[in-house]
């Protein structure tokens, strides 16, 4: 259990710098191929309708979070039981590294079913890996340093994000007008954006970034020693989480605000993925559109985790949480209801003059804004629902429930892509179909202020061990 491990002894600075390291290394690949240029470059370059583009990328998404849902469990298992995880981690790089790769042949016209196998590869690959990660900082740092390392390794992963679009910005990505990066220079390797290049090679980047900077924890993070073999570590930690799943019908507290949380997360999940494609398809915004719109909203998440933080400790994490989702449903509505010469659905008249540049129309500034509604809240929104439970579980029951945490963010992660794709296709309206994260959002929330916090049940003495 958690408690038990975060009794062992730290271990030195560079098996935690090498660990931390983790986040840095693949973050690029949520960054800048899933959010902010190639998934916009599948949905409205790779084919020429973008309502289809948006259709095939929410399945893709879709797709990924049914494998996901279906086997996090089974390895969150693995990982409790079997010990090592370094090895995992590299078969699963692995599958990363090579899906990553191929992306490079996902040029304008192309089929699409090979860039969405190895998306879907990749993400699955993606998030395997980070349940194996993330079980090791348990036994790498005591348990008083444990937020603030988990912290700054998340704050380490914005910050290689950041890294990442700087380079594809200002080295790769040429103007479909003039060929020249942001800052004129001619892209390296003699990419073509129109070709869609600078777009493609986000997934070559992103591989050889992950594969580089994954060494240092291979080099200098310690291992758990071996456990159970892998037959029998799949057993026993899907007994434990069988045993703690009939144990939520004795702490309502929990099962409400878990049920609130697989909500929201699914319309947080669902706007991070598809909300710089929705944009790309309705502005025709290109790689350096995407990766500046990327920079200003991971810069801002940066703050607003920092101010966060610091709000949580004065006002609790359910305040926190459920303001971040207030923000979030207005900024959702936001960029729905904004479309050339227009906002708040037809309210707000805009000029649909362009002033030539980036972002050169009002709408456009608008939609911007927006977005920054969504960068200063979408971290606040998943940080704090992780101390939401931390306040409202006991040491000796903290890993199982926190596994069964891990899992209510996963185990319906399909529905909001699988939503927007559908009724886009049904609708014929990418617009419409980004509606449905509205609604993700709205229940999560209604459910959350009906969740008692903490999340204590004032019953008898739970008897807290697994069968």
């Amino acid at each position: 259990m958690l408690s038990d491990s975060l009794l062992t002894p730290p271990v030195n600075k560079r098996g935690i710098i090498g660990w931390m390291f983790y986040d840095w290394a693949a973050q690029p690949f949520f960054t800048v191929v899933l959010t902010f240029i190639f998934g916009p470059y599948f949905v409205s370059r790779l084919v020429e309708d973008p309502n289809m583009g948006q259709a095939a990328w929410g399945y893709t998404v879709t797709i990924s979070g049914i494998i996901i849902a279906l086997l996090s469990p089974v390895l969150g298992a693995i990982a409790d039981a079997s010990g090592s995880r370094k090895k995992w981690i590299g078969f699963f790089a692995l599958i990363k590294v090579t899906a990553l790769t191929f992306l490079w042949l996902a040029a304008p016209g192309s089929e699409l079913w090979l860039p969405m196998l190895c998306v879907i590869l990749a993400t699955v690959a993606a998030e395997f890996s980070i349940v194996f990660n993330d079980s090791m900082m348990p036994r790498l740092v005591s348990k008083e340093d444990v937020g603030r390392i988990s912290n700054t390794a998340w704050g380490l992963g914005y910050a290689g994000g950041l890294v990442a679009l700087f380079i594809v910005l200002l080295l790769l990505a040429g103007s479909p007008t003039t060929g020249k990066t942001l800052i004129g220079l001619s892209p390296l390797f003699g990419l073509d954006p129109a070709l869609g290049e600078d777009a493609r090679i986000t997934g070559p980047l992103a591989a050889c970034w992950y594969f580089i900077f994954l060494i240092p924890m291979f080099l200098f993070t310690p291992d758990a020693p071996s456990g159970l073999p892998l037959k029998q570590a799949v057993k026993t930690g899907l007994n434990e989480l069988l045993g703690t799943l009939k144990e939520l019908k004795h702490r309502v507290a929990i099962l409400k605000f878990l049920a609130a949380r697989m909500i929201y997360q699914d319309g947080v999940n669902g706007l991070l993925a598809l909300g710089g494609t929705f944009a790309a398809g309705m502005f025709g915004w290109k790689t350096v559109e995407m990766g500046i719109y990327g920079i200003l909203l991971l810069v801002v998440a940066i703050f607003g985790c920092y101010f966060a933080g610091k709000l949580d400790t004065f006002i609790g994490s359910k305040k926190v949480v459920s303001i971040s989702l207030v923000c979030l449903i207005i900024s959702t509505i936001g960029i729905v209801s904004t479309g050339p010469g227009y906002t708040l659905f037809g309210l707000l008249q805009l000029s649909t003059l362009d002033n030539g540049g980036l972002f050169a129309t009002a709408a456009e500034k608008a939609y911007i804004v927006y977005g920054l509604l969504i960068g200063l809240v979408f971290g606040p929104a998943q940080a704090s629902s992780r101390s939401y439970l931390a306040r409202s579980v006991s040491l000796e029951e903290a890993g199982r429930f926190f596994g069964l945490y891990a899992l209510s963010g996963r185990a319906t992660s399909f529905l909001a892509p699988a939503a927007v794709a559908t009724i886009t296709v049904l609708t014929d309206s990418a617009r419409t179909g980004m509606c449905a994260l509205i609604g993700f959002l709205v229940v999560g929330f209604l459910l959350l202020l009906a969740a008692p916090y903490p999340a204590i049940d004032n019953k008898s003495v739970i008897n807290n061990s697994v069968g």
